[in-house]
């Protein structure tokens, strides 16, 4: 909080970023929480029994993911803003069916920031006349309006990126679950060096990402009646 406080205070974040963090940070405890409800119900209590099956953001926060990386990101001029919470603990071999299951279990995450996304951008659609939508997209109007449109925009980035199929993000899952059996101990076996490629890419090149932020920016405004070219 003193952090954004300064930031503000030297100009240095727009309300844009600080709605984006503010939406972003519930948006993917959710996130979390779901990976372990789902794995629950497929027989594997790991998480619960870690304690990562709760509300509590304590719990899944964690202090460079979720804070640190997201205002460096802002700072360094990114356009946009990815941040994660802990992982919540899965163990696969306790897993029912574990080869689809585990399927299941990694994408209810981007399920749910889909779902999100969309309650958000009814509600937008909904109680905004069109003039008032696009005000609340260029960050003016009512605060609760430029929150909604943001909180769309949030969980939209979030889904599309953790679909990336590289590990750790949740679309790999798809990609090992259609690799051949034979495969899967030569990439069980280089996996763990492409954990951090994702995190390397956020932080060194930025605006790599930026085609997906404009492709998720134009399609979530154009789905809630903002004009792209507005």
């Amino acid at each position: 909080m003193a952090l954004v406080a300064v930031l503000i205070r030297s100009h240095k974040i727009s309300t844009f970023e600080i709605l984006f963090i503010c939406a972003a940070i519930p948006s993917v405890i959710l996130h979390e929480i779901s990976h372990g409800v789902a794995a629950l119900a497929f027989g594997d209590d790991t998480a619960q029994r870690a304690g990562r099956v709760t509300l509590n953001p304590i719990k899944h926060i964690d202090p460079f993911g979720t804070i640190i990386l997201p205002v460096l990101l802002v700072l360094s001029g990114a356009p946009g803003a990815i941040l994660y919470a802990k992982p919540v603990p899965v163990n696969v071999s306790r897993l029912r069916n574990s080869r689809n299951t585990s399927v299941v279990v990694s994408l209810v995450g981007p399920a749910v920031n889909i779902a999100l996304a969309a309650v958000c951008g009814l509600a937008f659609a909904t109680f905004l006349s069109p003039v008032s939508r696009l005000d609340a997209a260029v960050s003016v109007g009512p605060i609760w309006a430029q929150l909604l449109f943001v909180a769309g925009y949030a969980n939209v980035i979030l889904a599309v990126f953790n679909l990336i199929p590289l590990p750790p993000l949740d679309g790999s899952a798809v990609l090992e679950r259609f690799l051949p059996r034979s495969l899967l101990p030569g990439y069980y076996r280089i996996r763990p060096f492409t954990m951090f490629i994702p995190l390397i890419i956020v932080v060194l090149r930025p605006s790599a990402l930026s085609g997906i932020f404009d492709w998720a920016i134009n399609h979530y405004a154009s789905a809630v009646g903002v004009p792209v070219n507005g």
